[in-house]
């Protein structure tokens, strides 16, 4: 298992929302064909089918938990990183 299901395992999982790491999320975010956009401190991420936008905010060198949160809803919300047998 590569880092980025690791995150994702550990994002799902919702036991550390507190110490994900601020670029691994972003890193996730791109791999799920996020656009991001930057704006002061906020990383703005938009993505084709996906009405929220989602913004991002470093709290040291971690995401801020209420934003992992937002991410893991839209992560199940939209069934992103699901692999389908079609």
């Amino acid at each position: 298992m590569g880092k980025q299901e690791k995150l994702l395992m550990q994002i799902l999982k919702g036991q550390s929302d507190a110490n994900t790491n601020f670029q691994d999320l972003v890193g996730l975010m791109q791999r799920f064909g996020f656009d991001k956009r930057v704006s002061g401190s906020h990383h703005i991420f938009r993505k084709e089918g996906v009405l929220e936008k989602i913004n991002l905010q470093k709290e040291g060198n971690k995401a801020k938990p209420y934003q992992v949160r937002q991410v893991r809803n839209i992560i199940l919300k939209y069934k992103l990183g699901v692999k389908s047998n079609g």
